[in-house]
């Protein structure tokens, strides 16, 4: 066993013994925190309310973009939910305040093909969710978090909010959902973690993905002729 594994199963323990009901609320794998680390591949991009747009495009009858001032005037929505970091740190009750995905989703029509969305964020940056984990009754695009505007090291002004989804998924600088026909890895997929990324299975690295999500990477790759490894 290695110290940190270790370390992860004394942290657990000690957190059964106290709090078994919030030791319920927390992944294995995951530590506590009441901090909110910032983890960033990147520069954080300048926010600029004069040119930002949203848009959602790829497989869709008609593409749709909303401009700051456009998308400020969706319904908001109040959901608390917990994040869960594939760093191993856990946080609970965040108070997101934000535009709910169906709110958006109302404005898309689907193609009938497309299973798939990759979401694109500045300033380069992108990962995958299957369509059914995007429209979940808890997702939201968060322009607040606890009653503060978003800080921009943090995701603002806009950020995707994927709550049963190691928080990597949850995208930081949001800016649009490509409908695809195949469900292609993002960024950090193609580096090596996971299609899929649930915390209570630990589905971290690609190394322990099913040969179905393996078959996924090799019909996207097929499609896009892009490498996903």
């Amino acid at each position: 066993m290695s110290r940190l594994t270790e370390y992860l199963a004394k942290k657990r323990a000690e957190m059964v013994e106290s709090d078994a009901d919030l030791a319920r609320r927390v992944p294995p794998g995951q530590v506590l925190t009441k901090k909110w680390p910032v983890l960033t591949c990147g520069v954080t991009p300048r926010f600029n309310p004069a040119t930002w747009t949203f848009r959602c495009f790829g497989l869709v009858e008609h593409e749709v973009t909303w401009t700051w001032e456009e998308f400020q005037k969706l319904p908001r929505v109040e959901v608390v939910s917990d994040v869960h970091c594939v760093t191993r740190w856990s946080t609970l009750d965040n108070r997101w305040e934000g535009v709910h995905i169906r709110e958006v989703m109302k404005h898309v029509r689907l193609k009938p093909e497309a299973v798939a969305v990759l979401i694109h964020a500045d300033p380069d940056y992108s990962t995958n969710l299957e369509i059914k984990d995007l429209v979940d009754d808890d997702v939201l695009l968060a322009l607040k978090h606890n009653g503060k505007d978003l800080e921009p090291d943090h995701g603002g002004p806009l950020r995707l909010v994927v709550p049963k989804l190691y928080f990597w998924k949850s995208a930081k600088w949001v800016r649009a959902l490509e409908f695809l026909d195949v469900n292609a890895p993002g960024f950090w997929e193609v580096n090596g973690y996971h299609m899929h990324a649930d915390p209570w299975t630990e589905e971290r690295f690609s190394s322990q993905e099913t040969r179905a999500m393996q078959q996924m990477r090799a019909e996207a790759k097929r499609k896009t002729g892009k490498s996903v490894r």
